[in-house]
């Protein structure tokens, strides 16, 4: 899946939480419902650390690829 903005990045986290079967992953993440509402949102300010560790909750590794085959 390709993220250009938050708010791709934010129907990720749905998606992935979702197929996983996860309704509640702001306790297990350590981050506040809010903030977890606000990323799926895709709210810009969303802090990367606190997103990164939702996506560590719901096993979903993150990976940067050069963009047009550059390394």
């Amino acid at each position: 899946m390709k993220i250009y903005d938050a708010a791709d990045f934010g129907r990720a986290v749905r998606s992935f939480r979702k197929a996983k079967g996860y309704t509640q992953i702001a306790d297990l993440s350590g981050c506040s419902l809010m903030f977890v509402s606000n990323l799926e949102r895709g709210k810009e300010t969303a802090e990367l650390g606190k997103a990164l560790a939702v996506l560590a909750t719901i096993g979903v590794d993150v990976r940067a690829d050069a963009r047009g085959g550059a390394k």
